[in-house]
């Protein structure tokens, strides 16, 4: 299997992206996918963010390439962006959002908890 690649794209003036990228590393630590690294990127320009096809307010997180929380408009002004959360809206999704849309984007096999997974060697 490829190695996942996970990206946070953020501005400077929302803070949000902090906490985003804590949740997400603790949602891959959690998942047994801690191998995988985190890029943050600051946006800095609308060039930036026009470059950006997936790229829908900060912080937007990408996993391979597509936003992990799908159904936001497409942005070049360098805006926050707020997420629909069980407690209301929020600058960022919750860890349990975070682990699942990343649960969402690896097969069955690698989601189990190491002592689970098949090896493939047969018992008697």
């Amino acid at each position: 299997m490829d190695r996942m690649r996970v990206e946070i794209l953020h501005i400077s003036e929302c803070p949000s992206w902090i906490e985003t990228a804590r949740r997400v590393r603790q949602a891959l630590d959690e998942l047994g996918l801690d191998p995988v690294n985190v890029e943050i990127r600051l946006l800095q320009s609308r060039a930036d963010a026009s470059a950006e096809t997936s790229f829908a307010g900060s912080p937007t997180i990408l996993i391979d390439g597509s936003d992990a929380f799908p159904g936001a408009t497409h942005s070049t002004e360098l805006a926050c962006r707020v997420y629909p959360t069980p407690a209301g809206l929020a600058g960022s999704p919750t860890q349990t959002q975070i682990t699942d849309a990343l649960r969402s984007r690896i097969p069955d096999e690698a989601s189990r908890p190491p002592q689970t997974r098949t090896t493939g060697a047969r018992t008697k």
